[in-house]
């Protein structure tokens, strides 16, 4: 059973970077800049979105070689609707969020 709360800032900032990439697949170094997390917040929640379906995640050799495989992202048709339906949330000027 897929609990229902609310999806939190980090985790709505990496499913943007996701969708972004248009259902091309993202390293997590990669997508821990463009959506701002760090390493220790993107593994736990990508392994989470991954297990409940959202994403799907490879390992990809690197195509230089002497370099160990990288794990790869993207995510599901399930996850594009998630993504579409929680948009990353921005700073109100007036110091309200959205």
């Amino acid at each position: 059973m897929v609990r229902s709360r609310a999806l939190s800032p980090h985790a709505r900032n990496i499913l943007a970077a996701l969708l972004e990439a248009r259902g091309h697949w993202r390293h997590g170094y990669d997508l821990a800049r463009s959506a701002g997390v760090k390493s220790g917040t993107l593994y736990p929640l990508l392994i989470r979105l991954e297990g409940q379906g959202y994403l799907e995640a490879e390992w990809q050799q690197p195509p230089g070689g002497g370099r160990p495989p990288r794990h790869a992202y993207r995510l599901t048709a399930s996850g594009v609707q998630l993504a579409k339906d929680n948009p990353p949330v921005t700073a109100d000027p007036r110091g309200l969020t959205a």
